[in-house]
């Protein structure tokens, strides 16, 4: 056996789960966020200056009917803001200091460990549904006298605009779904433990094949919350994004021995 597979570290193994896992794992997030509201607050301000700046771009472009597929695909970057969130819960659950430079810190490093891996994949999902997004539109709407949507929505309850919103929207869930699958666990636990970014996806599948209803029964809380707290101006974000973040961190405890 080769040094290198002697000192690996174990698969990590995936227990089943309930829904007072869901639940305790939430009201964790809410004690956590209490626990540290400026850290939780800094973090999400910075997800919610992306998604005002990419709403300007697109709206001062005159090119509103854009703002649809990166709303949808903008909340897919938001693990990365969330590794602050995992590290402070891991904290408050070890009991070490909060401090600004050592969280930072360990953001920082994760430069050189597997989270870039990880982005990558994520960056080529963003773009790609990007891209279906443009594609399905152009399929549908390519060939039809377009108007002013920002001022009129006829185009869409045409037979053709339904027919897109349809599309789009079985695309974008599936999408979704593939991605929530790959990162649900696989990023806290990328900043927990040291294993490769593959491990880390497959892991978090088999966290949602081992328990499909519970998944997605939290991957539809994660999608209602998020478009709540974005159709109130972004702003319900900053309340949002850290109680996720943190529950997420708690979940992935429950969900791996």
């Amino acid at each position: 056996m080769s040094q290198s597979a002697a000192i690996a570290p174990p698969k990590p193994e995936v227990l089943i789960l309930e829904a007072a896992d869901l639940r305790a794992s939430l009201a964790a997030g809410w004690q956590d966020f209490r626990a540290a509201p400026v850290f939780g607050l800094f973090f999400a301000a910075v997800y919610v200056a992306g998604g005002w700046l990419i709403l300007y771009a697109l709206t001062a472009t005159g090119q509103v009917w854009w703002t649809l597929p990166a709303a949808a695909g903008f909340p897919i970057l938001g693990p990365f803001i969330a590794c602050g969130l995992y590290e402070v819960s891991r904290r408050l659950e070890t009991g070490e200091p909060l401090n600004w430079r050592a969280i930072l810190g360990v953001i920082f490093r994760q430069k050189d460990r597997q989270i870039p891996s990880m982005a990558a994949v994520v960056v080529v999902f963003f773009l790609f549904w990007n891209f279906l997004a443009h594609m399905i539109f152009a399929l549908f709407l390519g060939l039809q006298a377009m108007t002013n949507i920002s001022t009129s929505l006829d185009v869409f309850l045409t037979v053709n605009g339904l027919m897109m919103l349809g599309v789009g929207t079985i695309v974008g869930a599936v999408f979704a779904g593939v991605l929530f699958s790959l990162t649900v666990v696989s990023l806290p636990l990328l900043l927990d433990r040291e294993v490769d970014f593959v491990t880390a996806m497959i892991t978090s599948v088999s966290v949602v094949l081992n328990n499909p209803l519970l998944m997605l029964v939290w991957g539809a809380m994660i999608a209602l919350m998020i478009f709540v707290g974005m159709a109130l101006g972004f702003f319900g974000l900053f309340i949002v994004l850290p109680v996720l973040g943190h529950a997420t961190w708690h979940l992935y405890r429950r969900a791996l021995a």
